[in-house]
């Protein structure tokens, strides 16, 4: 066993119910074998909690996620946005994404950019983002917290989500 899957702890399934809560998943299109097993999970996931609105928006790639997670947090502020649609806020955005490193930085640079825009978003809409786009070091690593349904990191940002809506729902 090597020394990188030591630390991976077995998700548990969680007692949340979202009857009332919105979710969005933005998902990349980019390492679809890896990213389509965390979207089911994360679907499943919300679906066993019940929720009755998850609306999933497919990007080509990491890279893209956050201005996607952008639009659908801003949607309810006409002031911040050209958007001519103006709905509610989803209680969550599951970002769903897989990184391989490669011989040079590029995937670094890449997740950096995608973690600090995420971030950002979360803090300046009151929005959770729930960040599962993952860096990875190969395929192994993917094959585990992706393909694995006792590790799968789709069904963890899932049981995220619903655990921030029900915070945030609780705040004044």
């Amino acid at each position: 066993m090597e020394c990188w899957n030591i630390m991976l702890k077995s998700i548990k399934a969680k007692a949340f119910r979202a009857v009332d809560a919105r979710f969005a998943i933005v998902a990349s299109q980019y390492n679809a074998r890896y990213v389509d097993a965390m979207l089911q999970g994360a679907t499943e996931e919300l679906e066993r909690a019940g929720a009755r609105q998850v609306q999933v928006v497919r990007v080509p790639g990491a890279y893209e996620i956050p201005v996607v997670a952008a639009r659908l947090a801003r949607a309810a502020f006409p002031h911040a946005s050209r958007v001519t649609h103006h709905a509610a806020p989803p209680s969550a955005i599951i970002c769903l994404g897989v990184i391989l490193r490669g011989e040079t930085v590029h995937a670094a640079h890449i997740g950096e950019a995608v973690s600090r825009a995420l971030m950002e978003l979360q803090l300046e809409y009151e929005v959770p983002v729930i960040h599962e786009v993952l860096l990875l070091e190969n395929e192994a690593q993917a094959q585990v917290r992706c393909l694995d349904p006792k590790h799968n990191r789709g069904r963890e940002a899932a049981q995220t989500a619903l655990a921030m809506a029900k915070v945030m729902a609780g705040l004044p």
